[in-house]
């Protein structure tokens, strides 16, 4: 079992307004290309900009609080998401996700979502920590895992 150390590489802003918030970014110099910004028939629910620092990559996802409810099962039905953040580590295996889901979880740690197969191809959890910041937990992604994404 592959232990390595979780690495920081993901904050994800749930935003009440995704274009409002594509066009704050962008204005503060954000690159966010429009291939980026995944948009249903009712709007934009997901974006992703990579900022490199240093040869390390950590992204700024933005996503509407509709969408953020499909992949956190602990906010289903909250009106309260918009401006709540996502602090994203990857973990070195599917494996680890759930492995380090229950360490956390026993420990005391309120457990958001269990560890689930995403349909972007990871395996994926969420944790809070103990000033209630969401805390992801997800697994390198596997493009034969991958599945159409949902309804939003």
């Amino acid at each position: 079992m592959d232990r390595t150390r979780p690495t920081l590489n993901q904050l994800n802003i749930v935003s009440g307004n995704v274009d409002a918030s594509i066009a704050f970014y962008r204005r503060l110099g954000v690159d966010i290309p429009d291939p980026q910004i995944w948009r249903t028939a009712t709007g934009a629910h997901h974006v992703t900009a990579i900022e490199s620092r240093a040869g390390e990559a950590v992204s700024l996802d933005l996503d509407s609080a509709a969408f953020a409810q499909m992949w956190n099962k602990g906010w289903a039905g909250r009106k309260d998401l918009a401006g709540r953040v996502v602090v994203g580590f990857g973990v070195s295996s599917r494996e680890e996700v759930d492995r380090l889901y229950g360490e956390m979880t026993a420990s005391g740690n309120r457990g958001l979502q269990p560890p689930f197969d995403a349909f972007w191809g990871a395996r994926y959890a969420i944790v809070e920590d103990p000033d209630g910041v969401a805390v992801g937990l997800m697994s390198p992604i596997s493009a034969e895992r991958r599945s159409p994404p949902p309804e939003v």
